[in-house]
């Protein structure tokens, strides 16, 4: 070959390569980009709000079949709403159920003037600081919650009783005992002072020989009471159910 046919050749060789590649990079799968979320979508419910669609339930239960006044209200988070039995367990007492999971007392606080004030309960059975705990409060801010609680309640319900029932101990939040003590203590020493208060203390029930928590009183998330673990709970708060 000589020197002219030499570079004939590498001219075309170059013209093939030029068409070639671009139609090869054409035929490659692009890369996917990320889709962007659209601006407008929406967020979950924060604070109280996240519980709205559960009140506005009771709300709406309440026009069709109203609760009587002056009785029982058991009220608070998810361990009182999950007790399904209250009629069966308190026979002969007016009770009901207005509890929502997952609420702290300051949930509580905000709902009552919907849940609670309307049917002016003679007494009030209120669980919900175990969940205080669990979110990071200390146990300072669950008896200043509480105080608040019971402040809103007397302001509207002079004479009203309360029942408070302590923080138990669970598989799920053994961790966490310390701190649950803690805020029992402070409130228990709190509901002393107040005749119109009860302190339910369901702590020691709930221990096995071992001091840890008897895992068959609760489900299998190691949290909320089993059928036996709402006994135990039925035994301890009779006596203030009057």
């Amino acid at each position: 070959m000589n020197r002219r046919d030499f570079l004939r050749s590498g001219v075309l060789l170059s013209s093939l390569l030029a068409v070639v590649l671009p139609l090869s990079a054409a035929d490659a799968p692009a890369t996917a980009k990320p889709s962007a979320k659209p601006a407008n979508q929406a967020k979950p419910p924060a604070g109280p709000a996240r519980f709205e669609k559960d009140i506005a339930a009771y709300e709406a239960t309440d026009k069709m079949s109203p609760p009587p006044q002056g009785a029982v209200l058991f009220y608070g988070a998810s361990s009182i709403r999950l007790w399904k039995t209250l009629k069966e367990d308190f026979p002969g007492v007016d009770v009901f159920n207005r509890a929502f999971g997952g609420s702290q007392i300051s949930d509580c606080i905000h709902f009552a003037p919907r849940v609670v004030l309307p049917y002016k309960p003679r007494l009030i059975v209120f669980q919900a600081a175990g969940n205080d705990i669990n979110a990071g409060k200390s146990p300072e801010q669950v008896l200043a919650d509480y105080k608040q609680f019971v402040a809103l309640l007397r302001a509207d319900l002079p004479k009203v009783r309360i029942a408070f029932m302590g923080i138990g101990p669970s598989p799920a939040r053994w961790s966490q005992r310390e701190k649950q003590q803690q805020a029992n203590a402070l409130v228990k020493a709190y509901v002393a002072t107040d005749p119109l208060q009860s302190y339910i203390d369901i702590w020691e029930a709930h221990l096995g020989p071992d001091g840890a928590p008897v895992e068959a009183l609760f489900v299998s998330d190691k949290l909320h009471p089993s059928a036996e673990g709402y006994k135990i709970r039925v035994a301890l708060t009779k006596p203030y159910v009057k």
